[in-house]
């Protein structure tokens, strides 16, 4: 074998091998690059909090987020299928039993708002107040229009509570009075059609602050210790499912129960009005 052929030999290895390198490299920065999939809800995504936190975040670590708006019910359920690879939500009974059957890792809390009965300012019901039970109470009587997430969210979750409490039978989730109609939908959308229909709806503080048609809706009814709405946020058991990006979601809960994303959440306003309360150190 001449050197001429030896030489010839050599490039097309160090090409292929070259080649193989290249290949590789791309492989790892498509992994690297490929966003986390959070899922949360309607509530956290209508608010605008994702738009204001995850940039911040992307900046503190270079990871991208994916976020798959649901209701809280829904989204549990993605992390427990592996569709997901954290989850932020507000249903902590929820929350508590999908990290006692193993597929999250642990439940941390990040914030906390209120909900609130919206209604028409004329309030027909007579529910103005405090006391968000003798408000549902009133509600039963008069048979209001009333509209109800039915979507399995933390807000529908909370609003069956709040039934059961007032002692109103909810049959296949559905108070006794005729007026009430439940719409399986988001938190906007059940905005949406309060507005259109004069009637009343359970709504987190956060979308409500920042919802656009309320037409001649007011707040009727906050401030009971009831209406304390909690928030956590979990990664995905990776013993349940190899698939999920556990270190890089797990990098998402370091940083925004940090004081950095504390601080971002507590930054987040609306015409001056804080949305969400961060409470993870508490």
């Amino acid at each position: 074998m001449n050197g001429f052929t030896m030489i010839s030999r050599n490039l097309k290895a160090i090409r292929a091998l070259a080649a193989v390198s290249f290949a590789l490299a791309a492989t790892v920065s498509i992994a690297q690059t490929r966003p986390i999939v959070m899922a949360s809800t309607t509530s956290t995504e209508q608010s605008g909090l994702f738009p204001y936190l995850l940039p911040e975040f992307k900046k503190a670590t270079g990871i991208d987020v994916k976020v798959v708006a649901v209701g809280t019910g829904q989204a549990i359920d993605m992390g427990r299928r592996g569709d997901a690879d954290v989850l932020f939500v507000h249903d902590q009974v929820a929350e508590e039993k999908v990290v006692a059957e193993g597929f999250a890792v642990k439940r941390f809390p990040v914030m906390y708002n209120d909900f609130v009965l919206v209604g028409p300012a004329a309030d027909p019901a007579k529910t103005r107040g405090k006391d968000i039970v003798e408000a549902l109470k009133k509600l039963n009587a008069a048979n209001a229009n009333f509209v109800s997430r039915g979507d399995k969210s933390g807000t529908h979750a909370a609003e069956l509570r709040y039934w059961k409490t007032a002692g109103i039978e909810t049959p296949a989730d559905k108070p006794a009075f005729s007026a009430y109609k439940a719409c399986g939908c988001g938190m906007g959308p059940a905005l949406n059609i309060a507005a259109s229909t004069g009637a009343y709806v359970l709504a987190d503080r956060g979308t409500w602050l920042s919802f656009k048609n309320r037409a001649d809706l007011v707040v009727l009814v906050e401030g009971d210790t009831r209406l304390f709405n909690q928030y956590g946020v979990m990664v995905v058991n990776p013993a349940k499912h190899p698939q999920a990006k556990a270190a890089e979601a797990q990098k998402f809960v370091d940083w925004v129960i940090s004081p950095a994303g504390q601080a971002v959440i507590a930054g987040y306003k609306i015409n001056g009005e804080q949305l969400f309360f961060p409470n993870a150190t508490k």
